[in-house]
């Protein structure tokens, strides 16, 4: 298994990141900031101005509270170290930027990467495998077996009985075949909850897809390593403590926790999760035909878990029409919908940790990234930190340490490849193949409500049947208040209600 709490290289780099963060905010740092850049009006909101950077560019002084653009529409990748949403001059872009590299190069040393480079490095940036071949292994015949063909099941009721609020019959874990961002063979694993409590209503027991915010890089942190192991140094506690799988239980529904970064731990990828929900819900639905073969089906998400439903409910015409007619509706919260708006509002604050960890997880299905990393985004990328979970990535934002100070080219969140993975995550031309549910925190900073309303927008526009719901609070509160209504709705989608449409 993984060591979660590090070994050498995590706490070299992060020592040689909070060094380089103290170097780079001196007075040298400064200097050069705002000795070569237009310095701006004083007209951000607040009344914070800004500097430009050593370059001359890089600056966001007139910021937008909602989505981080300026106060123009131009969209601007400086932040605050708090929020993102007003900002400073672009540290990545300035001289403080610059310390960045050759600090930590001045403590660690280049990693010797063997011919051919780039695929010595992305093998090296993939997750160590944790010990478990049902997690680590590539089984044999995979390219011939259908997709959400199941591998291999398991019964994991003693251990994950004790870690289940709710009265629970039976928990089995299913490894099913399934496909990468590219449709290359791949697998998926899952957790299917069967509760104790009875299915008062007519017809079968009915499905909820809890997709659970992984937003981490290493086996060790899924939800299904957690319900199989107990807890371990590498358990996200929040998924514990989230309402939704007890709710289920309580109303006699299965649920159905998908592993969805994949093997790769592809954490911010939408294909690689969508390819994994379905196909587990193929898999369920093979192996316990008479339970669950026409069971409906609904599905939620919030943040990170948002993510992957909103990449399934796009993937569902396309990759298991067989579906639609059972999948009854989606509901997702906090909706990271729109990566190139995260990319003003995520990145260089508290949390660019996670902003930097999904970057590196795009890159596991996204090769054309890696020739634009650094020596530094080499050395964070082949360390401990490729197998960190959710709350150590998330502590890393108090770094400050923004994306642009790991890659090789200038302007890299603006770069071609940049907005070629911004319009591929995106997925604006793909059309809900289910109703949807969509809120989101009024006074969210790091993923704004903007995007949300611009994704109800966008599928009402398809001519889906969708509600927005916008409740008070940024990204924590704002999933407190919204989940109810949330789970209010997909509740009646369950009990066969039809979708009401608020287009």
């Amino acid at each position: 298994m993984p060591n979660q709490r590090g070994g050498f290289w995590g706490p070299a780099i992060v020592i040689a990141f909070a060094v380089s963060v103290v170097l780079g905010t001196g007075a040298a740092g400064t200097a050069a900031a705002q000795s070569s850049g237009s310095a701006l009006p004083d007209t951000s909101i607040g009344g914070v101005g800004s500097t430009g950077s050593a370059a001359g560019q890089g600056f966001i002084g007139p910021g937008s509270l909602t989505d981080g653009t300026g106060s123009d529409g131009t969209g601007s990748n400086g932040t605050n170290p708090i929020t993102g949403s007003w900002g400073t001059a672009s540290l990545a872009r300035s001289a403080f930027g610059s310390w960045i590299p050759g600090a930590v190069g001045s403590l660690v040393p280049e990693p010797d990467l063997a011919p051919p480079p780039l695929e010595t490095l992305r093998a090296g940036m993939l997750p160590a495998p944790v010990g478990d071949p049902f997690f680590d292994d590539y089984p044999a015949g995979l390219p011939g077996m259908a997709n959400g063909q199941v591998i291999e099941t398991r019964d994991v009721t003693p251990v994950a009985r004790g870690l289940l609020r709710g009265p629970v019959r039976e928990v089995r874990q299913m490894k099913v075949k399934s496909t990468d961002s590219s449709g290359a063979p791949s697998f998926a694993t899952a957790t299917l909850v069967v509760p104790a409590t009875p299915w008062p209503g007519p017809g079968p027991r009915p499905v909820l897809v809890n997709n659970v915010p992984i937003n981490s890089l290493g086996r060790a942190c899924t939800p299904s390593h957690t319900l199989a192991y107990g807890i371990t140094p590498s358990t996200n506690f929040l998924e514990l403590i989230r309402p939704v799988t007890t709710r289920a239980e309580e109303r006699g529904y299965a649920v159905l926790i998908v592993d969805h970064e994949g093997p790769r731990m592809a954490y911010g990828e939408p294909y690689v999760a969508g390819h994994a929900i379905l196909d587990s819900i193929r898999g369920m639905r093979s192996e316990f035909p008479a339970e669950f073969g026409a069971s409906r089906l609904a599905m939620m998400g919030y943040s990170g878990g948002s993510i992957a439903t909103h990449g399934a409910v796009k993937l569902i015409d396309s990759y298991a029409p067989e579906l639609a007619s059972d999948i009854v509706g989606a509901a997702m919260g906090g909706v990271p919908a729109d990566f190139e708006m995260l990319g003003r509002t995520m990145n260089g604050n508290l949390a660019g940790g996670l902003f930097l960890a999904a970057a590196f997880g795009i890159s596991r299905e996204n090769t054309e990234i890696l020739p634009l990393i650094n020596g530094l985004g080499r050395r964070a990328g082949l360390s401990s930190i490729k197998d960190q979970c959710m709350i150590n990535l998330g502590a890393s934002g108090v770094l400050g340490i923004p994306a642009e100070a790991l890659a090789n080219i200038p302007d890299a969140l603006d770069s071609d490849v940049a907005q070629d993975i911004y319009a591929k995550t995106k997925m604006a031309d793909l059309t809900s193949g289910t109703p949807l549910y969509i809120y989101n925190g009024g006074q969210e900073f790091w993923i704004p409500a903007l995007g949300a309303r611009n994704l109800f927008d966008e599928q009402c526009g398809h001519g889906v049947a969708a509600v927005y719901r916008q409740v008070p609070g940024e990204h924590f509160l704002g999933e407190a208040l919204g989940n109810p209504g949330a789970f209010d709705w997909v509740d009646a989608r369950l009990r066969g209600e039809p979708a009401p449409s608020e287009c």
